[in-house]
């Protein structure tokens, strides 16, 4: 507070201001910095090359990837794909069938869970019960036993 009534420069600051903690930490070869701010590691690797466009990310779509583009609404027909599509739209193509896909599985969800709950009710209402259904297979398989043991006394004798 008495640097500033002084109208001179605090200790602390000159001594951050001239060390590494004020420089970027991406590129060695940055200025020092007035103020810590957020770097951009993209702008500080960058390698530019002349004659050709920094942002261009072209590549050919597979044959999967014009079907996704298809699915996804982006062209009309197989035709209208051009050669060369950025990343970019290739990833917006991609996000947006993976949505889909996700809403069409969530509704098929709803569907099978309001199928079992009828059949389960309408199983309720005849009396097929689990336990109903378990009792009458371990009758059927004691009468079965039995049978047997029967039959392998009468060989006995």
């Amino acid at each position: 507070m008495l640097g500033r009534l002084l109208k001179s420069k605090p200790l602390f600051t000159t001594i951050l201001r001239t060390t590494d903690f004020w420089r970027c930490p991406c590129a060695k070869d940055a200025p020092i910095l007035t103020r810590r701010t957020l770097c951009n590691k993209a702008e500080a690797t960058k390698k530019v090359i002349p004659g050709r466009s920094t942002f261009r990310n072209d590549r050919r779509p597979t044959a999967f990837d014009k079907k996704i583009l298809l699915w996804a609404g982006r062209f009309k027909k197989e035709e209208d794909i051009p050669a060369l599509l950025s990343s970019e739209v290739i990833k917006a193509a991609t996000s947006r069938v993976r949505i889909k896909i996700c809403y069409i599985t969530m509704a098929l969800t709803l569907l099978g869970c309001l199928v079992m709950i009828i059949s389960g009710k309408q199983a309720a209402r005849r009396d097929d019960t689990l336990l109903r259904m378990n009792t009458e297979k371990k009758a059927m398989w004691r009468a079965e036993a039995e049978a047997e043991l029967e039959a392998a006394a009468m060989k006995a004798q």
